[in-house]
């Protein structure tokens, strides 16, 4: 279980962590979704007792980060966003190297090195140069140090960053089946990376975690807006405004989210819209008054892609 209550980290001028407080339960794989600079790196670095918060407090597995850092480190597995490796080392020699710093010795150390690299598929490339290998035979590896010792705990940091996209994939599949035996926090600024690997997600901006929960969660915490995905012909006479402004004008329209023009004048649009009225059928009488031809009219739920850009950028004022 991952506890932490109120974490602030100052680095000078700097507030990149503000106030943050969250829980993990046992078995649970939580993503800490957030932009570039929105302080998931610096969570992660105090969870693991890398650095120390400027206040508040963490506690990991029953420990305190600050009286029992030893024993954090004992039973976290942690990949940071820059892999560590020994380039100049095979792959072997690396793993057998990390597994006497984690004191593993005798048939216990060969047993974990057995399995870790059947667990992580690196039988093609164990007596091979690291500096030889792919870039996701690298990452491979770099997991592979971080599971070695059994941890009860994952923390992964950007764990595809710059992985190709059967990479990306090879690399999740062996995170879901790690996450069905052990505690995973994921970092990463990618939305697909949580929605194809995590139950739940703290979304972070600006240091302060702004949403917490599954999408559905999130989405009736911010007050069950629908989303409607609507695609026109150009009206046959040009109307005085343009669409955006028309539309906005319309009763049950909270938002224009997205416009974009497609070949043949049409024009494709996603809009936020109030539940409780009827924008639909505002959306038809308008269409009709101008002489616009409504091609399609889809709702759709709230992706993770929309509450991710909608918090960003709004400055996190849904924070909970």
């Amino acid at each position: 279980m991952i506890e932490v209550d109120k974490l602030g980290k100052h680095y000078g001028s700097l507030e990149a962590v503000r106030n943050v407080s969250f829980e993990i339960d046992d078995g649970e794989v939580v993503g800490l979704l957030g932009p570039n600079g929105a302080g998931k790196t610096t969570i992660l670095r105090i969870l693991t007792c890398y650095i120390f918060p400027s206040y508040g407090t963490a506690r990991v597995n029953g420990y305190d980060i600050f009286d029992q850092a030893l024993e954090i480190k004992k039973s976290v597995g942690y990949l940071p966003e820059n892999a560590p490796l020994y380039t100049d080392l095979n792959v072997m020699e690396y793993l057998d190297f990390i597994a006497e710093s984690r004191s593993l010795t005798g048939n216990t150390k060969s047993e974990r090195i057995e399995w870790i690299i059947e667990e992580c598929e690196l039988n093609d490339v164990v007596y091979r140069s690291i500096d030889k290998i792919s870039r996701g035979f690298r990452q491979r590896t770099a997991l592979a140090q971080a599971i070695i010792h059994n941890p009860e705990i994952l923390i992964l940091d950007e764990p595809t960053t710059g992985l190709d996209p059967n990479q990306i994939i090879e690399i999740r599949e062996l995170i879901k089946r790690l996450g069905k035996k052990k505690t995973v926090i994921l970092s990463t600024h990618i939305l697909q990376e949580v929605e194809a690997t995590c139950r739940r997600v703290l979304i972070l901006n600006e240091g302060e975690i702004v949403a917490r929960g599954t999408s559905e969660e999130i989405w009736r915490e911010m007050k069950g807006e629908t989303i409607l995905s609507l695609t026109l012909i150009a009206a046959s006479s040009q109307d005085k405004l343009p669409v955006t402004d028309s539309l906005s004008g319309l009763e049950g329209i909270k938002e224009i989210i997205e416009t974009s023009k497609l070949a043949k004048n049409r024009l494709a649009l996603k809009l936020s819209l109030d539940p409780e009225a009827d924008a639909e059928e505002a959306i038809f009488d308008w269409a009709v008054e101008r002489g616009y031809k409504i091609i399609s009219m889809i709702p759709k739920a709230f992706s993770l892609e929309d509450i991710f850009i909608k918090l960003t950028r709004e400055g996190g004022e849904n924070a909970g």
